[in-house]
């Protein structure tokens, strides 16, 4: 045993607990001036995270400290916030002078110590670093470089030797590499990618992408192992053949990845829905090249000028793709439906299937809605249609219910054709909830089905809010006059819906659907099943877009495991699907937080040809140093609370208000606006407030299904 394992060895048997290192170095028998030697061996075991060590120089394990493991959300200022791994412990506050070195997104250890309020941290080592490159803007002066990192919360600069950036013009974007953490002094690095000019829109975006490590270009054996199985003969030996049946998809006009196709029947007693899924798994083998890079990204990312895919062109777009008048493997939920939208049955089947036709929303809304130019062109599907809009009326009967929650909540659809970026004003198509209807049925059968079947599962889950959030909903809607009421303890989904009806004549009605969304937990993979409180299911999970997320992935695995009786692929998923879960839901979370400032920097750049032009918005935030205002077609404003007429205001949180002796700013006001400014550096569009207006409810609001 060597005398770094001897030391730790010593620690870990509470000899040494809690000890500076002169402490130890008196207890070895070792002189002042010799200890030099230990303290770096102490340090060495610091670094490598084995020890912990505290203000005062004690070094210790985690266990000997009471240390809690969590990450550190930075602050521009300086100070941080430590946020634990145990959700039920709130976060500490963190001075800087208490950091330990420790940086934006790093996971570290920390303690309580008190302080002025009781919730300030100290953190006692640092497990992992959560930057190895950053995006930024270079700059430099005589004697070095310097990154400054887009991520304001990373709350130091990345220092870059001159001899290393010579050729660097200043003012450019480019990503870092970190190289080294310097104790008291900023991260050293080296630039391994320039972007461009910092104040090139489409740079901007490149450095979004890069800044959330997306992955845009797929290995060389990935994509060769895509070319090889898409070029494969079609095996349908073992399958129910479909491809007599009349089997239609219905998709955006711009959809490329063609994953789902449905059918629908009616015998005069009961409709018979199929929803046809491409069998994805029939090309990605698990463990592949393929499956790996389709478990790095998880999802596929979707950008206004771009598409980041799970998987390669030539199965996203090609094999896998339900195009039309082509043959494909499909996975298949056939369910049948009285005619009180009651589910009498279903199934899941292996099937070859061939699309009758590939149809957009806007072709079925205008066949429903008795367009007869397009009623004669796609005459072999109009009987169907005509029962699938039945059907669809039925289930969504059905779901309300049973105390769904649809909520009306407007988002920016932000169309680029090449050289012009288009925010249209909210559509919404009967088709798009005839859809939804549909694959919402199907994921719940397949739910329900592998969990009677005791199956290992990957389940959409969405716990009930928490009764804080709850209580401070219920009472917002109060202040807006709604009679309803609920005990937060224990709120139902029916709960929420009674809400959201008593609600539907009132001007706040469409903010009441924000804060209620606001007031809910966010919807997650998980191996263990907690039901779905917005959709009001017992069993849910995604089954139904295999191509573009790996959940649904791994939930046709567990299927085909099923049906094939394949007891060693069950017995590998029961140890994967915790796994598959939890990356997966991280995985989302990235790509949805890369796609929302996607989408405002886009917005922010629309904006900037409207300045000075003036608008109708509702007051979508309050907080205590401004207010948001969106427009019709949903973007969303910032007005500082120094633009406000003056007055004496006074933030009321648990009412969104904003208070004055004159004035008086509340969630859903309408207002008169003019935009002012938009900050690229922020990605927010200004406004300034020109007047207050009578409020006004949206007739027809589009509503979704959490």
């Amino acid at each position: 045993m060597n005398a770094t394992q001897t030391i730790l060895k010593k620690f870990e048997d509470g000899e040494f607990r809690l000890l500076t290192a002169w402490e130890i170095a008196s207890r070895l028998g070792i002189r002042k001036k010799d200890t030099k030697h230990l303290t770096d061996l102490l340090l060495s075991l610091y670094d490598e995270g084995k020890l912990l060590a505290d203000k005062s120089g004690r070094f210790g394990t985690p266990e000997q400290f009471h240390a809690l493991k969590g990450t550190i959300s930075g602050n521009e200022r300086g100070f941080a916030f430590f946020v634990p791994d145990d959700k039920a412990l709130s976060d500490l506050f963190i001075p800087h002078a208490s950091l330990s070195g420790a940086l934006h997104k790093d996971v570290v250890y920390a303690i309580p110590v008190g302080g002025r309020r009781g919730d300030e941290g100290e953190v006692l080592g640092i497990v992992e670093r959560g930057y190895s490159t950053i995006v930024g803007t270079f700059v430099r002066d005589k004697s070095a470089g310097y990154l400054i990192p887009d991520e304001t919360k990373f709350a130091e600069q990345i220092y870059i030797p001159l001899k290393k950036c010579k050729n660097l013009r200043p003012n450019t974007k480019a990503v870092a590499k970190i190289t080294s953490y310097p104790y008291g002094k900023m991260p050293g690095g080296e630039i391994v990618e320039v972007l461009g000019a910092d104040d090139d829109f489409f740079v901007e975006e490149l450095s979004i992408i890069r800044s959330y490590n997306l992955r845009e270009e797929f290995p060389e054996e990935v994509l060769a192992e895509a070319e090889e199985v898409s070029s494969r003969p079609l095996k349908t030996d073992g399958r129910e053949d479909f491809r007599t049946h009349l089997i239609i998809t219905i998709d955006g006009e711009d959809t490329r990845d063609i994953d789902d196709a449905i059918e629908v029947t009616f015998d005069g007693k009961e409709y018979t829905l199929g929803v046809h899924i491409a069998d994805v798994t029939e090309y990605v083998k698990r463990k592949s090249p393929l499956d790996k890079e389709a478990f790095a990204r998880g999802t596929s990312v979707y950008f206004p000028d771009r598409v980041l895919p799970m998987l390669p062109k030539a199965l996203s777009n090609g094999i896998c793709s339900l195009n039309e008048g082509e043959d494909r493997l499909a996975l298949s939920c056939i369910m049948t439906v009285d005619s009180e939208g009651n589910l009498t049955s279903k199934r899941v089947a292996k099937t070859v299937i061939r699309s009758a036709h590939r149809m957009t929303y806007h072709q079925v809304d205008e066949i429903l809605n008795g367009n007869e130019a397009l009623r004669i062109q796609f005459s072999d599907v109009v009987p169907m249609l005509e029962r699938a809009k039945e059907l669809t009326l039925l289930l969504s009967k059905k779901r309300r219910e049973r105390g769904n929650v649809e909520l009306d909540i407007k988002e920016a659809k932000i169309l680029f054709t090449g050289d012009e970026i288009v925010i249209p004003e909210h559509e919404t198509l009967f088709s798009y909830g005839l859809i939804e209807q549909f694959m919402v049925l199907a994921n719940e059968s397949v739910a329900s089905l592998m969990t009677e079947r005791e199956m290992p599962m990957i389940y959409r889950i969405h716990e009930k809010p928490n009764p804080e959030k709850a209580a401070c909903f219920l009472a917002f809607a109060r202040e807006c006059g709604v009679k309803e009421s609920f005990g937060p303890e224990d709120v139902s989904p029916k709960d929420y819906q009674k809400i959201l009806k008593s609600a539907e004549e009132l001007p706040s009605y469409s903010v009441l659907n924000k804060v209620m969304l606001r007031s809910m937990q966010k919807a997650r993979y998980s191996p263990i099943n907690a039901g779905h409180f917005g959709l009001a299911s017992k069993y849910y999970c995604h089954f139904t877009s295999p191509i573009r997320r790996y959940p649904d992935l791994t939930v046709h695995r567990i299927v085909k495991a099923w049906l094939d009786k394949d007891h060693s692929a069950v017995q590998k998923l029961h140890y994967f699907v915790s796994e598959a879960s939890e990356a997966s839901s991280e995985r989302e979370r990235i790509a949805t937080e890369a796609e929302r400032e996607v989408d405002e920097l886009y917005q922010v750049q629309y904006m900037a040809d409207r300045i000075g032009e003036e608008y109708e918005a509702t007051i979508s935030g309050v907080t205590s140093f401004a207010l948001f205002a969106e427009l019709p077609n949903a973007i969303e404003g910032i007005l500082p609370l120094e633009t406000l007429p003056a007055d004496e205001y006074e933030y009321v949180e648990e009412k969104f208000l904003l208070k004055g002796r004159k004035h008086t700013f509340r969630l859903g006001d309408a207002v008169k606006v003019r935009v002012e400014a938009c900050h690229f550096d922020t990605y927010r569009v200004e406004f300034s407030l020109l007047s207050t207006l009578p409020s006004s409810k949206d007739c027809n609001p589009p509503k979704r299904m959490v």
